[in-house]
């Protein structure tokens, strides 16, 4: 049985955002078809959690694609209607095993044309290593925080910065961490005000939101 699998082409008309493909859970003949016909569209392509022989299949048939294979993403074609703003957002990362979701939030701003820097490796374990780039931090406008454990990075620095904080839990952890959960429902529970949280691993979720804060006050 053939599944009719549709892609949300009047999306960007609605929200002004693109639809992303979840790769993960689709065959490769699925995405290769549904690749197909965004692009026919004169659209971009954005796969999330494709793995990489997946990705390797689409990489043979577009010689333009490119995949990221630590944030399990490919991007085939170009966003040929980019968001114009001069805000710019920081992707903060307790460590680098945070790094694919990290690495997926940027990888969809960029598609957008939206600056974006990631700081890795300033997590609370070593809280130098954050004191020593707030104030690099600070000069971004919006800030997405991406922390597994315990996940007190987002609320750390939603007590020293006034920025619009995009809290996103990671699944690592041992034992209590529970894939993530543990992290969900301490940035869930922080006592910092005014936190979002995104679902657990859902780097592109949060640059979603982003650029819906950006085409706010753009």
């Amino acid at each position: 049985m053939t599944l009719d699998i549709r892609f949300d082409f009047q999306r960007r008309e609605r929200i002004g955002l693109i639809e992303a493909i979840w790769g993960a859970d689709k065959s490769i003949d699925q995405l290769k078809r549904l690749s197909k016909e965004v692009l026919e569209k004169k659209e971009v392509v954005f796969i999330t959690r494709i793995d990489k022989q997946k990705a390797i299949h689409l990489l043979e048939m577009y010689g333009d694609a490119v995949f990221s294979e630590e944030a399990n993403c490919i991007i085939i074609g170009e966003n040929v209607n980019k968001i114009s703003t001069t805000k710019k957002v920081a992707i903060i990362s307790g460590g680098s095993s945070d790094l694919a979701v990290t690495l997926e939030a940027q990888l969809a701003l960029e598609i957008y044309g939206v600056s974006c820097q990631s700081f890795i490796d300033v997590g609370v374990a070593g809280l130098h290593r954050l004191l020593n780039q707030i104030d690099e931090i600070n000069k971004y406008d919006i800030l997405i925080v991406c922390a597994g454990m315990e996940g007190a990075l987002a609320t750390v620095i939603g007590g020293l910065l006034p920025q619009p904080i995009i809290a996103v839990p990671v699944s690592v952890g041992y034992g209590v961490s529970k894939n993530g959960e543990a992290a969900l429902n301490s940035m869930l529970s922080s006592c910092a005000p005014g936190i979002s949280v995104m679902n657990i691993d859902n780097g592109y979720g949060a640059a979603m939101a982003a650029l819906r804060i950006i085409k706010s006050i753009s």
